[in-house]
């Protein structure tokens, strides 16, 4: 009789948790298929370097598409801190967001519903060369501090500087950098131990560091010389410069702030700087909350991002001989692709000092 109760117990266990998880599926397919049926608003959260004025039009533009696909209305949430744009997605308060790779990484890892749609490709239409660049830049007068020859530059002279990144949750203005730094210096005895967190702290590498809290922002502290080099990236300022002088994405390269160039860059127009170094990073992704979107959702806004027809849009991918600033240029077969999780696993290498 012991035994068979104790086979009893066992077997109630068993069919208690299965019931447990039975109602918790049930729960998760509810609550996805709320989610797909709701007619609230989608909410599109944007960093601070794609929520300045001047991207307006570009922005309305992605909304309206998402509008017509979807029957919801999109309210673009704008921010003025990366940390803000993460924290709106990760808790459930916006269903999309267009972050770096770095920023969907930190998210993904806080709330696994978290999902990448799509990220602009490169010339040829694919992943393969989704790709921009993080800019180590200095102003012109003081390139020849880092220059080692006749178009060679070198960090080398880094410590003891000001200097200005992004945001921690920024890929090319933090992650790709330090990273870079650390690579380079910790194979020296005297910066063996140097850790991220002594590079975004003033008075241990760097002289002072400060945070631009937008690529924008980190270029104008280098130009009002708040900084002696900063990091930023060449697709966040390609609507407020141009190139000066060399090939573009190289070391050597100057260019110049525009005339008629937007906030934060009015009053800047005809100032310079050089590139000391150009660091392939991947593109940036749009990214889902599927727990708010519902999966029928997600892969619907999915395919429709993917489509001919967004490609094809003069609003959202301009043509680079266009007098309009936007999002994103086309020189050729640019779109929006599909990629999977795995394919930020390079920037989560960096994360992880592989």
């Amino acid at each position: 009789m012991k035994k068979l109760f104790n086979v009893f117990l066992g077997s109630a266990f068993v069919l208690a948790l299965a019931a447990c998880g039975g109602e918790e599926e049930a729960q998760t397919e509810e609550g996805s298929e709320t989610a797909a049926n709701s007619d609230e608003p989608l909410n599109l959260v944007w960093y601070p370097n794609e929520s300045g004025n001047e991207l307006a039009d570009a922005r309305e533009e992605i909304g309206a598409i998402l509008e017509e696909a979807t029957g919801r209305e999109v309210e673009h949430e704008l921010t003025t801190d990366y940390a803000i744009a993460i924290e709106s997605i990760v808790n459930d308060n916006a269903d999309l967001a267009f972050t770096g790779a770095e920023g969907y990484i930190q998210a993904k890892e806080r709330n696994d519903n978290i999902e990448p749609l799509v990220v602009p490709s490169g010339p040829s239409g694919t992943e393969e060369d989704a790709l921009y660049y993080s800019w180590f830049a200095t102003k012109v007068d003081n390139m020849e501090q880092y220059e080692t020859g006749e178009g060679e530059y070198s960090i080398d002279e880094f410590p003891g500087k000001n200097f200005s990144f992004v945001s921690t949750s920024s890929t090319s203005g933090f992650r790709v950098p330090t990273s870079t730094i650390l690579n380079k210096f910790t194979e020296t005895e005297e910066y063996a131990d140097l850790t991220e967190e002594d590079l975004a702290e003033s008075g241990r590498f760097f002289e002072q560091v400060m945070f631009g809290n937008t690529h924008q922002g980190s270029a104008v502290n280098l130009i009002n010389d708040r900084a002696d080099v900063a990091a930023f990236c060449d697709t966040c300022v390609e609507n407020y410069v141009e190139l000066a002088e060399g090939e573009e994405n190289t070391p050597g390269a100057i260019y110049e702030v525009s005339e008629g160039a937007a906030d934060p860059f009015s009053n800047l127009a005809g100032e310079q700087f050089g590139i000391i170094s150009a660091t392939p990073v991947l593109n940036a992704p749009f990214i889902g909350n599927v727990s708010t979107l519902g999966e029928e959702t997600f892969n619907e806004i999915q395919e429709l991002l993917a489509s001919d027809e967004v490609a094809n849009n003069e609003k959202i991918f301009v043509p680079e001989d266009s007098e309009e600033g936007g999002l994103f240029t086309k020189s050729a077969d640019e779109r929006f692709v599909i990629v999977e999780d795995e394919w930020f696993n390079p920037i989560r290498e960096l994360n992880s000092g592989n």
